[in-house]
């Protein structure tokens, strides 16, 4: 069987894994099951060995060393499964004499901390991914460019989104699977999926399942929220007192068992000010990794997603930041962590802020509707009017401050000077 997959979707990454190729000995590719991790290492892969296939996690928690013959560069898919490679990895990458590209390791889960003895900073570069973004899926035309909007460049776009189809972005979801099947059976992939993740994955990093449920399950009644660890005990179990009521601790650990497995995207609070201790005190905002997760945790489908436009556009936000976080890494300079928040002590908020890592910043408000863009608009000018009264600060300006809308047809430029982006024009 070739390695490179018949039919592979390009994915935005697909850039990021040549350049950590072409600097590193090895590249790790991380993310949520079912994103296309895989696919994308075969991509750009020529060996590959399946970790989860036959004998060959027992040969390679034998002879570790035996997992990494290949032609290069060779995958070894979900990695994670003997973490001792990790560290064989990095030693063989310090034997190469400088080789770039020989191995490219793929996981969706992190291991222990102490199974791991070395960073592999300097050997191993890491790639996280994501579920497809609607560019990718070819759902958005792309022609309005977030890394031009750095630039300065805007397109007048078009592209046709009404409400059917954006509900059924947001069921269907990212996962390359989904693509081309109809929303009914993707939002299937997508139960399943929770099923899978609860019973399988956190089982098996010792979690209890039912608890894990009860957490992704507040988290979707909650997304985009700062949510405390108390509001999220009392989703899970009301009122309820006693023994089977888990602590706030124990919160904090499931929280990060479900981003072990790339699960959750948290998004951080922001202040113009690189070193603000705001960037670090804030709590983070959290969405699932993809919407059709929320849909589904929320026991909703398109019929019911259509008739609480609440709900609705609470899915569709987890939507724009899961697209914003794939565009935004791919803008050059782009930080590590590209998208944040903004929320100041009297209340004014903006959903989402794009930071590279020279400085520059541009902010979005995500509205369901064309119809706020008014209210969005005033949100934006307000909290930049806020942030440059204080010359003394030196905040910069930001590069534009735009309107991303799901029920759009064109981009445009409003007299303010906001745009306003149908999130089916919005790309990389």
């Amino acid at each position: 069987m070739p390695v490179v997959p018949t039919g592979y979707l390009p994915r935005i990454v697909d850039d990021e894994v040549d350049e950590c190729l072409e600097t590193y000995g090895a590249v790790e590719i991380t993310g949520a099951k079912w994103c296309g991790k895989t696919w994308t290492a075969r991509k750009h892969a020529k060996s590959i060995i399946y970790l989860d296939e036959g004998q060959n996690l027992s040969m390679a928690q034998s002879d570790p060393k035996a997992a990494l013959v290949g032609d290069a560069p060779h995958v070894i898919d979900e990695w994670q499964l003997v973490p001792s490679l990790w560290d064989v990895v990095r030693h063989e990458v310090d034997d190469a004499g400088g080789k770039k590209g020989l191995w490219i390791l793929t996981g969706s889960s992190t291991p222990a901390k102490d199974k791991v003895h070395h960073s592999g900073v300097g050997r191993i570069g890491r790639v996280r991914m994501l579920p497809m973004s609607l560019q990718e899926s070819g759902d958005s035309t792309g022609e309005v460019s977030l890394s031009s909007l750095f630039d300065g460049e805007f397109a007048y776009a078009s592209c046709e989104m009404d409400v059917d189809r954006l509900v059924a972005l947001c069921c269907r979801g990212g996962w390359p699977e989904a693509v081309g099947v109809k929303p009914s059976r993707a939002l299937r992939i997508a139960r399943d999926y929770v099923d899978a993740t609860t019973e399988q994955s956190v089982a098996a990093k010792g979690g209890n399942p039912d608890v894990a449920r009860r957490l992704l399950g507040s988290l979707a009644r909650n997304l985009g929220q700062a949510t405390t660890r108390k509001t999220m005990i009392r989703d899970m179990y009301g009122e309820v007192e006693g023994d089977d009521v888990v602590s706030p601790a124990t919160i904090s650990n499931y929280l990060a068992l479900l981003e072990s497995l790339y699960l959750l995207l948290p998004i951080k609070g922001w202040e113009p000010p690189a070193r603000s201790p705001k960037r670090f005190r804030t709590s983070p905002k959290r969405y699932l990794v993809d919407p059709s997760l929320a849909v589904a945790l929320l026991q909703m489908n398109e019929r019911s997603l259509k008739g609480d436009w609440q709900t609705l556009g609470l899915v569709f936000e987890n939507l724009c930041m899961r697209d914003l976080s794939v565009y935004a890494r791919a803008v050059p300079e782009a930080s590590r962590d590209p998208v944040h928040y903004y929320r100041d002590d009297n209340g004014l908020e903006v959903d989402a802020i794009v930071e590279d890592a020279a400085g520059r910043w541009g902010a979005f408000e995500v509205k369901l509707g064309e119809n706020k863009a008014d209210e969005a608009a005033e949100s934006l000018l307000r909290m930049r009017d806020k942030l440059m009264r204080n010359a003394r600060a030196r905040t910069r300006e930001p590069e534009f401050l735009a309107v991303l809308v799901g029920l759009g047809e064109r981009s445009y430029k409003r007299s303010d000077g906001v745009y306003v982006i149908p999130v089916g024009c919005l790309g990389r």
